[in-house]
């Protein structure tokens, strides 16, 4: 990275998932799988984290951590008038507070934790599915919409910790965006 950005961000989650939860019609209810929140994961480059549904996976492989800013889910709620949601619900990695992450896609970016540093590439929008209307609150999927994070290839081996990390970026972020919509909320929400 030529110039960059450092930001002061927090991991709150670490969602560690061996098994998919959302499959098949909502209404069904989600499978009973094991899910982790981790104190901390290892990341494996190309592969994704270990232990996750997604890692080694070749479907996967440019998208297999996600990350995701809790400033949405808080937005989220707020409009929605609900109470706060378990972000480990939303099924995305992690969970961070203090990150605006819509721009780093097309990037590759640092996480410091506890010593350790991980590089990712943010690749796409992590889209949200039908499946938030029945596990956040009806009217969550089109609210999540331009929010739901970003989905990242691993591009070094480490560590991600639980607690305060650094951001590192190669472009500017505004953090006080960080639960904002990338895209236009709709104009009526259900």
């Amino acid at each position: 990275m030529s110039e960059t950005y450092r930001y002061d961000v927090e991991v709150l989650h670490l969602l560690v998932s061996p098994a998919h939860a959302y499959f098949g019609r909502a209404r069904d209810g989600a499978a009973d799988v094991p899910t982790a929140d981790a104190d901390r994961a290892e990341v494996v480059a190309g592969k994704g984290i270990v232990g996750d549904r997604f890692f080694g996976k070749a479907a996967h492989m440019d998208a297999a951590v996600t990350l995701m800013a809790v400033e949405a889910l808080e937005d989220i709620a707020s409009l929605l008038g609900a109470d706060p949601f378990d972000p480990l619900l939303t099924r995305r990695n992690v969970i961070v507070r203090g990150a605006q992450l819509h721009p780093l896609l097309g990037y590759e970016f640092e996480l410091h934790s506890q010593g350790d540093v991980v590089r990712l590439l943010a690749g796409r929008p992590a889209h949200p599915c039908a499946w938030m209307d029945r596990m956040l609150a009806p009217g969550a999927h089109a609210a999540m919409r331009g929010r739901g994070g970003v989905r990242c290839q691993p591009v070094s081996d480490g560590v991600l910790h639980r607690g305060p990390a650094v951001l590192i970026s190669p472009v500017p972020l505004q953090p006080e965006l960080a639960g904002e919509a990338t895209i236009r909320r709709p104009s009526r929400l259900p």
